[in-house]
């Protein structure tokens, strides 16, 4: 297949390209590449590479900058979206769009189904759903939308960086313990993509996370630890302490049940994730 990858340059995107190449004809745009809020940009790029599905990456995932740029958060989110769902109906071919669970409030205490009510509570989360919407209106029914979460990985700021370089600088660390998801490598989630329009499972929408659940300051400790790093202090705190523009959902742990009923879920346990992200790090000069 010739897949055409959005946001090339991030954490999934490259992702995608790296593990896709030995099999697929892979064709990356990164943003500077392909302004996905530009319609006509977006069907010149599709008509030139002449793609068999579309797999939209591409996305302003700075939650807090959403807040204070909304325009630029539903341009590129919920627009963007909308017009890669277009060009690719146009062409008669599917489009796989990557969401997230901002889309919820937050508010459960067990994990969310593919099927439970959205309700998000950010700018970023409303744009999200904006394109959700808009692959459901414009794709032709021929779409994949996969939410995932809590995403690290190389080729862009991730909170395991941030971590690792904050205690090696002797920074002290004050984590939240009361926002609790699941932590996703970008390698296992692009792995799951892939496998996703490969063996076609059916159009519709789908839950893909790593398995398990944890805080943030569970990951941070498990950071740590993995890597043999000792911080000059470590605390918990709460969200309400943040003061950040953007809500976090408390509780946003997503179930894979779509995956687990068609391919068998694919997705490892976040522990095994961050483990060999860890190790590829090591390995990366």
């Amino acid at each position: 297949m010739k897949l055409l990858v959005t946001g090339a340059g991030g954490m999934v995107g490259s992702a995608l390209l790296e593990l896709g190449a030995p099999r697929h004809q892979m064709v990356g745009f990164k943003h500077a590449d392909l302004d996905v809020g530009d319609l006509h940009a977006v069907r010149t790029a599709v008509a030139a590479t002449e793609p068999d599905c579309i797999l939209h990456v591409g996305a302003y995932t700075n939650v807090d900058g959403c807040e204070t740029e909304p325009e630029k958060a539903y341009r590129v989110n919920a627009l963007g979206t909308r017009n890669c769902a277009l060009a690719a109906a146009a062409r008669g071919i599917p489009i796989l769009y990557v969401s997230t669970d901002y889309v919820f409030d937050g508010a459960g205490k067990k994990p969310y189904f593919e099927f439970d009510p959205v309700c998000p509570q950010s700018v970023y989360g409303w744009s999200k759903l904006g394109g959700e919407e808009a692959v459901k209106a414009h794709s032709g029914g021929r779409f994949y939308i996969v939410r995932t979460q809590w995403v690290f990985g190389f080729h862009g700021k991730n909170f395991v960086d941030t971590i690792l370089t904050a205690a090696r600088s002797g920074k002290p660390l004050k984590v939240v313990d009361d926002q609790i998801g699941c932590p996703t490598y970008a390698t296992d989630l692009a792995r799951a993509i892939l496998l996703i329009v490969e063996r076609d499972p059916g159009f519709g929408t789908f839950h893909c996370s790593s398995q398990g659940e944890c805080s943030w300051f569970d990951f941070t400790k498990a950071i740590l630890d993995l890597a043999h790093v000792k911080p000059s202090v470590l605390e918990t705190m709460k969200t309400k302490d943040l003061d950040r523009p953007a809500k976090r959902p408390l509780y946003s742990v997503l179930r894979n049940f779509a995956l687990e009923q068609t391919l068998g879920d694919p997705m490892p346990h976040w522990q095994a994730g961050l483990e060999a992200y860890l190790m590829a790090r090591l390995r990366t000069p």
